[in-house]
């Protein structure tokens, strides 16, 4: 059974930095582009970055460039979100999500963890 898991979420306040992990079973996360998204109340799960198989491209949206930055260890199977100088903007349940293509939509990946609340207080 595929199962991914995020943890590393919580409260910090505006400058904080927080860092954001995603595990995997069932699942080898080398075989995978892997993407975070995240989830603000009454909004659609958005874009926030994602990286090849390898490691070697990354892609960020625009309103967390400078500030995040992803990256995985494949041989503990783990992807990784460093978020700094968060916003309260930045509010959200983040999730990870796998598949096969360098991709910002939703729909381009399959499986999907349950996500990590990330709050940011100004």
């Amino acid at each position: 059974q595929v199962q991914l898991v995020e943890s590393g979420g919580g409260s910090v306040q505006a400058g904080g930095s927080l860092r954001l992990s995603c595990a995997a079973s069932g699942r080898i996360l080398s075989r995978y582009v892997i993407g975070w998204f995240r989830q603000a109340p009454g909004k659609e799960r958005a874009f926030v970055s994602a990286i090849t198989q390898s490691g070697g491209n990354t892609y960020y949206a625009d309103s967390v460039k400078g500030r995040f930055t992803i990256s995985r260890d494949n041989a503990k199977n783990m992807v990784y979100l460093q978020m700094n100088s968060l916003k309260p903007e930045d509010t959200a349940v983040y999730h990870c999500g796998d598949g096969g293509v360098f991709s910002t939509r939703r729909t381009d990946y399959d499986y999907w963890g349950q996500g990590t609340q990330v709050t940011v207080s100004s």
